[in-house]
C-alpha cells in the first residue's frame, strides 16, 4: 500500500468514525430522522405530495437493517449508533469489492 492509499484509508476511517452524527445531529435538533432518509409518508408530509419515482418505488426495496438495528424496538442511541457505522463499513467494502472487480475486468480487456 503506498503512501496515498494509506491516506485515503485513514481519511474514510475517520469518516466512518463520525457516521453517528447521521443520528445524534437529527435527535439533537428533533429532526426525527436524518436528512433525505425519508419514508414516502414523511416527505408527503414535508412537501405536500409524493413524487411518482417514490411513490412507485417506496415499496421495492426493504433496507437489510430498518433503522439501523436488528431490533427495531431497540430505541438505544449507542446500538443504532453502532449499526450505523457498520452499514457504513458494509456499504464502503461493497463499493470496494465492485470497483475492485470492475477494474480487474477493464484491465484484462
Amino acid at each position: 500500500m503506498n503512501k496515498l492509499q494509506k491516506k485515503i484509508l485513514i481519511f474514510l476511517i475517520i469518516l466512518d468514525l463520525l457516521t453517528p452524527a447521521g443520528i445524534l445531529l437529527p435527535m439533537a435538533f428533533n429532526a426525527n430522522d436524518a436528512w433525505g432518509e425519508w419514508s414516502a409518508e414523511t416527505v408527503k408530509g414535508l412537501i405536500g405530495y409524493v413524487p411518482d419515482g417514490l411513490q412507485k418505488y417506496s415499496k421495492t426495496y426493504k433496507a437489510p437493517l430498518p433503522d439501523y438495528s436488528l431490533n427495531t424496538n431497540d430505541a438505544s442511541t449507542t446500538h443504532k449508533s453502532i449499526y450505523y457505522m457498520l452499514s457504513g463499513i458494509v456499504g464502503a467494502a461493497a463499493a470496494l469489492g465492485v470497483t475492485i472487480f470492475i477494474s480487474k475486468i477493464i484491465i484484462k480487456k
